[in-house]
């Protein structure tokens, strides 16, 4: 059971969820406040599990699989290609490259707004980024840490642990135990098996504790989590795309069976868009056309479909990123949460329009724009990888790594990132064999 002050704020975020999910919480926050114990607030969340939606509530927005396939759009569920074993390797080790290089990029200021990631980077002489970021800076902003001095310029000696890359470690993991037949039970049990419980966060943390807790599993991601469309099944989607090169539908189904352990509506479709995305980098460089590709796996009238519409719009009627950031931040989902999976999306969106097919463009605009930068950062480069592959990659931005990821996933706490992309390629012939 969660201690008082705990459930207290799970109960707070739940408010919010609800309203978000289309339910009218009209008078629930003035009665949190008026909660003065465990009893009351339990009453509280129960009441608020049980709202329906508001009848004027304008998305269809469901989270079973046969459902979110039902009402998606027409769209490329299987792109014709002709791919050799020494090209997808590349491609393969491109994606885990990039998405290292762009975590890494991010992961120093991760949590920042865009305000505080340019007034450092002026006082640094450094904006707008080029380069990892510097270590030092004549204008610091007030309230929040020093960077991580081992993540940024001239001190970067191999990929930090980040939970970015431990779930990218751990698809690996899951395919090579189970291959393309796991279910969102074996996810569970690798997580409790291989996962420290405080190197989860969020959404997956109420996931993880629920399953220690013995919870069934259709409640795993829904009880006291109010993190369920928060941006961690996103960053878990990438492994999913890796195994099915060109096959958006096959890597979204993958991503479904990983992001509904732990989360709900678009946290689900979040994960999807982004491996169909992945999925349809190695048959097209076209960056819409693979934009598109993703949005085709996901339900056509969810916020998260009708953010992706925003973005494609304002590259077409904006002059700069910058102000298509500024759209966002006007869109309702602009003012969710910073760790909220759809502003985020919409971020990396911005980045991979607007600087592609430039991979210093894509992943240094995904960061300057701030909210959760690792995240948005590893995931544009993951893309850009995958299109592209290692070969193309700048060397400033790879050599710093030395082909080295730490990990906090149980025995893999030192990785040769060539060797996972090399594993990784053996998986993804096997799904394309249709032999695993």
């Amino acid at each position: 059971m969660p201690s008082y002050e705990t459930l207290r704020m799970l109960v707070r975020e739940e408010i919010t969820q609800r309203g978000e999910e289309g339910a009218d919480i009209t008078g629930f926050l003035e009665r949190w406040e008026a909660a003065t114990d465990s009893e009351a607030l339990w009453r509280l969340y129960h009441e608020l599990r049980a709202l329906p939606l508001r009848e004027d509530f304008p998305y269809h927005e469901p989270s079973d699989l046969p459902g979110i396939r039902q009402a998606r759009d027409e769209g490329v569920r299987r792109f014709k290609m002709v791919i050799c074993e020494e090209d997808l390797l590349d491609r393969l080790h491109g994606a885990w490259l990039g998405r290292v290089a762009g975590c890494m990029l991010g992961k120093p200021v991760e949590g920042w707004s865009r305000e505080r990631v340019r007034q450092y980077l002026e006082g640094a002489d450094a904006y707008p980024l080029t380069d990892y970021l510097p270590p030092e800076t004549r204008t610091p902003p007030e309230g929040v840490p020093q960077p991580y001095t081992w993540c940024t310029k001239g001190h970067i000696r191999f990929g930090e642990r980040d939970d970015d890359t431990d779930y990218t470690i751990l698809g690996l993991y899951l395919f090579e135990k189970h291959g393309s037949a796991f279910s969102t039970r074996d996810v569970g049990d690798a997580w409790l098996h291989l996962l420290p419980a405080y190197q989860t966060y969020t959404a997956e943390r109420q996931a993880y504790i629920n399953l220690v807790n013995e919870l069934p599993l259709e409640e795993v991601p829904l009880h006291l989590n109010p993190y369920r469309e928060w941006i961690g099944a996103r960053i878990r989607a990438d492994f999913w795309g890796y195994v099915a090169p060109g096959c958006p539908e096959r890597a979204g189904e993958f991503a479904y069976r990983d992001a509904s352990l732990s989360h709900v509506k678009n946290g689900i479709y979040s994960e999807m868009f982004v491996a169909a995305m992945i999925a349809a980098a190695f048959a097209t460089q076209d960056v819409v056309e693979i934009i598109r590709a993703g949005a085709a796996e996901i339900p056509a009238r969810s916020r998260e479909a009708e953010m992706i519409r925003d973005c494609l719009a304002w590259r077409r009627e904006c002059a700069s990123w910058e102000e298509a950031f500024e759209r966002l931040t006007n869109r309702y989902y602009g003012k969710y949460h910073p760790v909220h999976t759809v502003n985020n999306d919409a971020i990396v969106l911005n980045a991979l329009l607007w600087g592609w097919p430039d991979f210093e463009k894509v992943v240094t605009i995904a960061v300057m724009q701030g909210m959760d930068t690792d995240c948005n950062g590893a995931t544009a480069g993951s893309i850009w990888g995958a299109a592209f592959g290692a070969k193309a990659l700048p060397a400033k931005w790879v050599e710093p790594l030395h082909d080295t990821l730490h990990s906090a996933v149980f025995g893999f706490a030192v990785n040769r990132i060539g060797e996972l992309a090399r594993r990784s390629l053996t998986q993804a012939v096997k799904v394309l064999t249709g032999s695993g």
